[in-house]
């Protein structure tokens, strides 16, 4: 199966790309070497392959979430640039 350049011409129109005709051309081969490609991997017998979700294994690399000390309130408000005894201070987003 291979595309023709109508067909290409549809693809980027429904990707909203302006394509000037040589970058049609360029595509419409590029296109078709991806389909080709593709159709010689329909062709492998894949019958005893495991389906795979990555092509590596993966893995949580986050550490254990522990609870441990909280910061004092007066160490989390010392650098606010608006505060009072409790909290920071923000502008209103909603008037």
């Amino acid at each position: 199966m291979s595309l023709s350049r109508d067909e290409v011409t549809q693809v980027a129109l429904l990707a909203r790309l302006r394509l000037e005709p040589e970058e049609l051309e360029t595509f419409t081969g590029q296109l078709n070497q991806i389909v080709e490609f593709v159709a010689q991997l329909q062709e492998l017998d894949t019958h005893d392959i495991v389906p795979l979700a990555h092509g590596v294994e993966v893995r949580n690399v986050f550490r254990e979430d522990l609870r441990g000390p909280s910061l004092p309130r007066e160490a989390a408000l010392a650098n606010a640039p608006k505060r009072n005894s409790e909290s920071f201070l923000v502008p209103a987003v909603l008037e």
